[in-house]
């Protein structure tokens, strides 16, 4: 699977896709990410990619022009316009981009992107979260690694993508353990140390239930 990502600030993936999973599947060429600096489409001599918003208001909103000609030249399978104003990106979209061959992120910045782009070019509109980054870039490379890692062959163990957290049935994870198990008198629960796998395998499905609905009550219903 191939990964664009358009933004105005290309340097900030070199540290986040330099390491880990990631990593291990660009150089096993599972997947490939190719990073492009939205000011290469700009047109004037200060490479400008934002203006003000018509109508007034804070802030700086990006151009549509460099946007559409960058992925006019591009030529994406799907394009994703990250954004605070988008549908919440969730683990049953990631399976979803997944299934593209081709993804392209943009990058919003500033006060936002020309509403144009969402109209017009982006096939669809997504936040990470009901909370406001200072641009796109954290958002794409999250949105990369949890992609990435349900391409087949990018994980060790790919059945481990079934039983996470927000999984079907949509619940967290259930609390996992490891040596010693007895650490400074909080001791591992008994059953996942009794090698009877039925039991394991119940109470792992109630504790994954209770833990849900302590943290994620929302998940349950």
């Amino acid at each position: 699977m191939r990964f664009d990502i358009l933004t105005i600030f290309p340097e900030f993936f070199q540290s986040p896709f330099a390491h880990g999973i990631v990593a291990k599947a660009v150089e096993a060429k599972l997947i490939d990410i190719q990073i492009h600096d939205l000011r290469q489409w700009t047109s004037d001599r200060h490479r400008t990619v934002d203006d003000r918003p018509f109508g007034g208001g804070e802030g700086m909103l990006l151009k549509p022009q460099p946007i559409f000609e960058a992925v006019e030249s591009i030529k994406p399978v799907r394009t994703v316009l990250l954004s605070a104003q988008g549908k919440r990106f969730d683990q049953a979209t990631a399976r979803r981009l997944a299934e593209y061959p081709q993804l392209l992120l943009i990058c919003g910045r500033y006060e936002g992107v020309d509403e144009r782009v969402a109209d017009h070019l982006a096939d669809e509109e997504l936040s990470v979260g009901d909370f406001v980054l200072s641009g796109g870039e954290l958002a794409a490379a999250m949105m990369v690694d949890c992609i990435a890692r349900l391409i087949p062959g990018v994980l060790g163990n790919q059945d481990s993508t079934i039983h996470e957290s927000f999984s079907e049935p949509r619940l967290l994870d259930c609390p996992q353990y490891t040596r010693p198990a007895d650490f400074r008198g909080w001791k591992v629960p008994d059953v996942l140390i009794g090698g009877n796998h039925e039991e394991i395998r119940r109470w792992r499905e109630r504790a994954a239930r209770e833990k849900t609905a302590r943290n994620r009550p929302d998940l349950l219903q």
